[in-house]
């Protein structure tokens, strides 16, 4: 089963598998995008709401790899779905790619190239250049703002 996030519906993927979302979805979708989703509803697309345990299993491993802050609540949600579902997520999403990635769930893109790497990010500070493996809100030694940073 393949499980669309919004990017599907605006860039018209199409395939021959059965199809799952969830109903927040449904709320960043605008214009034609939006009657794309409900006539995919209309005729037969699973509609799928995640169980909060396995919502939470994915942002403890989106924490885990530094894109918990990148997600949002739909993005968390449709991993969850993907993951309980067994199915394909099918985004163009990055962060949440690398998510579906550390947990072992299939992905498909569309209109971008897919990741090549699973990541865990680390903070770097901007004020005293120390790195640290967990985001804070400030940096414990200065008080400067954390930036996202590739490991690699």
């Amino acid at each position: 089963m393949y499980i669309l996030d919004s990017s599907a519906f605006i860039n018209e993927y199409h395939t021959d598998e059965q199809i799952a979302s969830i109903p927040l979805v449904r709320e960043e979708l605008e214009d034609e995008s939006a009657y794309r989703f409900d006539a995919l509803e209309g005729s037969g697309m699973h509609m799928h709401i995640p169980d909060a345990e396995t919502v939470e299993q994915i942002e403890r491993a989106a924490r885990e790899t530094g894109d918990y802050d990148e997600l949002s609540r739909t993005d968390i949600r449709l991993v969850a779905a993907t993951f309980e579902l067994d199915g394909t997520l099918v985004t163009d999403d990055y962060a949440m790619q690398n998510v579906a990635e550390k947990l072992n769930v299939a992905v498909e893109v569309i209109a971008r190239d897919g990741i090549d790497e699973q990541r865990d990010w680390n903070y770097q500070c901007q004020g005293c250049g120390r790195e640290f493996d967990d985001d804070h809100d400030r940096c414990p030694v200065c008080g400067s703002e954390l930036s996202r940073k590739n490991p690699a």
